[in-house]
This record gives C-alpha cells, structure tokens and sequence, in this order.
C-alpha cells in the first residue's frame, strides 16, 4: 500500500504523540526497551525531547537532547512515554564507538514514516 505524504505525516505525529522521552542504548532495545545506557556521573537518564511536524512528509524532528554517559558504545535510541511505557527504538545514524570516558553525546531524535 502506498501512503500519501498527508498519511505519512498523521502517522509520525500519531507515533511521536505518544512519547517524548528519549533514551539512548548499548544495543537494539527491540520491543521493551533493553540495554538502556545505565551509570555515569552525573548519572545516565532519559530526555525529554520537544516533537515538531510541519512539512506534510512524514518526519518529524525532535529538539536536540543531551545524555551524560560513562565510558561505553552507543548505537540506539528510544522513545517513551512520560508513564514510562517503551514505544520504539531505532538505530543511530552513526554509533558513538567506543567512549573511553564520561562524556556527552548529542542526539537529535526524529522519525520518519516511509
């Protein structure tokens, strides 16, 4: 089935409808969320992201959202809602590679239906 662009758009909004916590991970998180980063000083913990449409196109852009981490490799990010709910995860567009140390990494979330 092909969507019209105004389809793609009620889409991605209806998706980032539902949550504006970003979370950042070691991993795929799947379905439930997993391998969420953890640790670091000051301490890991999810971000609230603020979700702009506009274009009738199908992304999305979320504002961008800053993580403080302790040393590791991140490839994913997620979504949630503010109860906590996992809603969906995707890959970065490039993984951190190996951080040697406490740091900050950058994400700018967004979502696009195909």
């Amino acid at each position: 089935m092909a969507l019209t662009n105004a389809a793609k758009e009620a889409a991605a909004l209806a998706i980032t409808g539902l949550g504006d916590r970003i979370s950042l991970h070691t991993a795929d998180p799947g379905t439930t969320g997993a391998n969420e980063a953890t640790g670091g000083s000051p301490a890991y913990a999810r971000k609230q992201t603020t979700w702009s449409g506009g274009a009738s196109d199908g992304f999305v852009a979320g504002s961008e959202v800053a993580f403080d981490v302790p040393a590791g490799t991140y490839t994913h990010i997620g979504v949630w809602s503010s109860g906590g709910v996992f809603v969906a995860g995707s890959a970065l567009s490039s993984s951190t590679g190996a951080l040697p140390g406490q740091t900050t990494v950058r994400v700018t979330p967004t979502v696009t239906v195909p």
